[in-house]
């Protein structure tokens, strides 16, 4: 899905562009909430940051993900300020993370299964590492999946630049 935000929608304010749907979690930094693009109906994460936190790390993040584009990470669209938040739109994986499904399933994931997300990771991973990017906080929480079963590296909070 190449979707994309143009300069004049990025101008807007942001609850003109998205409705927010529901939250989906925390992330580093902040919360995360499904929205809906309303003039697409394209559906997307937003992290809600306070902008009293440490603003440097923050734009690390940012452009971190901003430099990236592998199917093995979380995309990430543009931001904007409201109020006393920066509001980060990224790509929405509709599946949620590995840590989400480990414990709604109350079983263990297939041997297959855990193949799959571990081949997509470590895909994710090669990526960032052929950029001198590193991730820092590999974890079940941090693989997001998709509704096509793929995985998803995903909140570079902590992540560095080498």
């Amino acid at each position: 899905s190449d979707f994309k935000l143009d300069q004049e929608t990025l101008n807007k304010q942001p609850e003109e562009v998205f409705s927010i749907i529901s939250k989906l979690g925390e992330g580093s930094y902040g919360s995360v909430f499904k929205a809906l693009h309303k003039q697409s109906g394209h559906l997307l994460a937003i992290k809600q940051v306070p902008v009293d936190t440490d603003l440097q790390e923050i734009i690390k993040e940012i452009s971190i993900m901003q430099q990236c584009d592998s199917p093995f990470v979380v995309k990430y669209y543009g931001s904007y300020f409201k109020n006393s938040d920066l509001w980060i739109v990224m790509e929405y994986c509709g599946a949620g993370s590995v840590s989400d499904i480990m414990r709604l399933r109350k079983k263990t994931m297939k041997e297959i299964e855990i193949a799959v997300v571990l081949r997509d990771t470590l895909l994710g991973l090669q990526y960032l590492h052929n950029r001198r990017k590193i991730h820092r906080d590999v974890k079940a929480g941090n693989i997001l999946l998709n509704t096509e079963g793929h995985a998803k590296l995903a909140d570079f909070g902590v992540a560095g630049q080498l």
